[in-house]
């Protein structure tokens, strides 16, 4: 007889990420001698910098093999706490208190932890849409209620604060917040948040996980507004951040979190059941990275800045396509509605035909069909003959 595993039903409720189905199809692709540009994957082109890779090296030689506490090592979580603190300019009782952050590897974990932690049968979770796909697949996972926040372009996809408090109903026990935002580089004004934290004080029941990954990766001036800035929420404030973008360290798995301190205990519950704890070396390189020099971050948001201007207005003047300003993350989110295509055509026709890979919009919900995610974390050698190469192909097909 053959194997016929029972696998547990909420499994069929588990989502993906179609960034790396796309990446997996450009590489088999290339695999055949293909040329294939790839704009799909969120991820920056340039090495983690060269000191923090030898504190990782240094880490190992000195014998730090072991593990770790479940919350991360004392002296990393004192230096987020003091990073966060300089770059939010906190002070007072909007202080971070070293004790509620939690080191986990990556990003991802603290959005399960939140879920688990808050879902399930009976509750309704707010999102953005479109927004980054595993908010809603570990939502539905929980068994809660996915309540998509619909993010429109001419809103600059920020969010708007009277719409998310108007979804507010007793069952919701957690909105989901991204800025600047993945997949459309959109960043909520302060007035809209300011608008949305007033607006929860008639909730005291829900709680807020702001999705703040892309911090320091704001252009034309902006400056990023942290949920961490307002001491009245901070007792139900979920704040997620890492190392992941901001020093090129995607394969080091390495994030953290600020949690309220009555869900502190369960973080770290979560953390032994799941992981133990992150790997040691990884956490000496990302004290490194906090309390190291900042050029190389500097000169990596100059060089993805200067790829925004050169992608957006390119994108917005190719046949049947337009794209809003990109305000943060390393992402454009262009129309295609001009085009005749749909997001999950234009992306397979321009990786097949084009030898593009870019990510249908509604990967990220239902919100973004009659868009494509386009990643400029790539040359502007890369990102030009991209641009040419879906050019000849509209204007062949008009």
């Amino acid at each position: 007889m053959s194997y016929a595993p029972r696998l547990a039903p909420s499994l069929s409720r588990l989502g993906t990420e179609s960034a790396f189905e796309v990446l997996a199809r450009a590489q088999a692709l290339a695999a055949q001698g293909r040329d294939i540009i790839n704009l799909g994957i969120g991820q920056p082109d340039f090495r983690t910098p060269e000191h923090i890779v030898e504190a990782g090296v240094k880490a190992l030689r000195d014998g730090h093999h072991g593990y770790t506490p479940a919350a991360g090592l004392p002296r990393l979580r004192a230096a987020v706490a003091a990073d966060l603190g300089a770059r939010h300019a906190l002070a007072g009782e909007a202080e971070v208190d070293p004790d509620t952050v939690v080191i986990v590897p990556g990003g991802k974990p603290t959005m399960f932890f939140a879920v688990m932690m808050l879902g399930g049968a009976g509750s309704e979770i707010l999102y953005p849409d479109p927004g980054f796909p595993i908010y809603q697949s570990v939502i539905r996972y929980s068994g809660a209620t996915p309540v998509p926040i619909a993010l429109h372009e001419e809103d600059g996809f920020a969010f708007d604060a009277d719409t998310v408090l108007s979804q507010i109903t007793p069952r919701t026990s957690l909105i989901i917040i991204n800025s600047p935002a993945n997949p459309t580089g959109g960043v909520t004004p302060k007035a809209q948040i300011d608008k949305l934290v007033a607006g929860l004080e008639a909730h005291p029941h829900v709680t807020l996980l702001s999705d703040e990954i892309y911090s320091q990766m704001l252009y034309g001036g902006r400056r990023h507004v942290s949920l961490l800035s307002y001491p009245q929420i901070r007792d139900r404030l979920i704040m997620l951040d890492g190392w992941s973008k901001t020093y090129a360290m995607t394969g080091w798995r390495l994030g953290y979190a600020v949690w309220p301190k009555a869900l502190v205990e369960h973080a770290v519950r979560l953390c032994i059941n799941d992981h133990s704890c992150v790997n040691a070396a990884a956490q000496f390189a990302g004290l490194a990275a906090l309390e190291g020099p900042q050029d190389a971050v500097n000169d990596m948001l100059a060089q993805f800045d200067r790829r925004r201007t050169e992608i957006v207005p390119a994108l917005d003047a190719l046949p049947g396509m337009r794209c809003a300003d990109a305000a943060g993350a390393f992402y454009a989110f262009p129309s295609i509605e001009g085009t005749g295509l749909d997001a999950r055509g234009a992306q397979d026709l321009f990786l097949q035909q084009a030898g593009v890979a870019t990510v249908a919009g509604t990967s990220f919900g239902a919100s973004g069909e009659g868009y494509l995610r386009f990643s400029y974390a790539a040359s502007l050698e890369h990102i030009q003959a991209a641009i040419a190469r879906i050019r000849t192909l509209l204007e062949e097909r008009s």
